[in-house]
């Protein structure tokens, strides 16, 4: 007799390597609930804890470089990691020593989401960590997923205003040490509509989906790419995880003014389909538990 338990297969790992977020809506906890949102199993490397809420960040600690590398051995030496997420490295010395790692591990599938802009426009790396960052870990990748701002930072183009400036930066990214490059497309203002651009040599392919307008975006670029990350691990196609993990963050920000977290810009809603399916089960609960008249 077959056992069933044992013919399951098992649950693909994912690693996420990034800084820890205090008001749990990007970060290692973004990544956290995406992961697990989307049918993998979350595992993490911390490599900074900040102080943030949805207001903004107030400190920033850098985890000290043995204890991200013990946490990495930690990791790999007891998981199969299916797929490893990059998100923020703080500076060269963390960057130096995931690429270390990543090498000597030689993981099969790495995304990484070049954390090097806050989205009040401030630079999150020394120019010396990105030169670094390019250097070192970009070879590594699977995919890179970087927005319009983090883009100009990696190819020295301006934040593209319009469709010109747009293919200049497409074909500045072209020449980047990576396998593939998912470009986001949130600040392309000169669109209606929510594009990314998936760039592949000299092959680029375009996902639309339409603009949601919400206030409550907080951590949209950590889950998209914790989502990808997952997709990835699961065995699907780079076109198929780009068009699963693009719904999926669509669907988040559509969910995100449910929560109603935080006074400033909120997180997206990583359970929403959680959510709504619990929702569903009570509402029919609610409904059976009705006394039945007698006649």
């Amino acid at each position: 007799m077959t056992n069933t338990l044992s013919a399951i297969s098992p649950i693909p790992i994912v690693l996420t390597i990034a800084g820890s977020d205090s008001g749990g809506g990007a970060g290692i906890q973004a990544d956290i609930k995406a992961i697990s949102a989307t049918g993998s199993y979350a595992c993490s490397a911390i490599t900074a804890i900040t102080s943030q809420n949805t207001l903004g960040v107030t400190a920033i600690l850098p985890i000290a470089i043995e204890h991200i590398a013990s946490q990495l051995d930690a990791i790999f030496s007891d998981f199969t990691v299916a797929a490893v997420k990059i998100g923020m490295l703080a500076d060269s010395q963390i960057i130096h020593i995931v690429a270390e790692k990543l090498r000597h591990y030689q993981p099969n599938i790495i995304v990484i989401d070049p954390v090097m802009v806050a989205t009040s426009g401030d630079a999150l790396l020394a120019d010396q960590a990105v030169n670094d960052l390019k250097q070192q870990l970009l070879p590594l990748a699977t995919v890179i997923t970087p927005n319009l701002p983090e883009a100009a930072v990696l190819t020295g183009c301006p934040i593209p205003k319009h469709d010109q400036q747009l293919d200049e930066i497409i074909a500045a990214l072209q020449t980047l040490p990576s396998q593939a490059i998912l470009l986001k497309g949130g600040h392309f203002i000169a669109s209606a509509n929510s594009h990314d651009w998936l760039i592949c040599g000299s092959r680029v392919t375009c996902f639309s989906g339409r603009r949601i307008h919400t206030s409550n975006t907080h951590g949209t670029g950590c889950t998209l790419s914790a989502a990808l990350a997952s997709y990835l691990a699961q065995g699907l196609s780079l076109e198929q995880a780009v068009t699963r993990a693009k719904h999926y963050i669509s669907q988040a920000i559509l969910h995100a003014d449910q929560l109603q977290v935080g006074k400033g810009h909120g997180p997206v809603h990583h359970f929403y389909a959680l959510h709504s399916k619990m929702a569903s089960i009570t509402k029919n609960w609610n409904r059976l538990q009705k006394p039945v008249p007698i006649e």
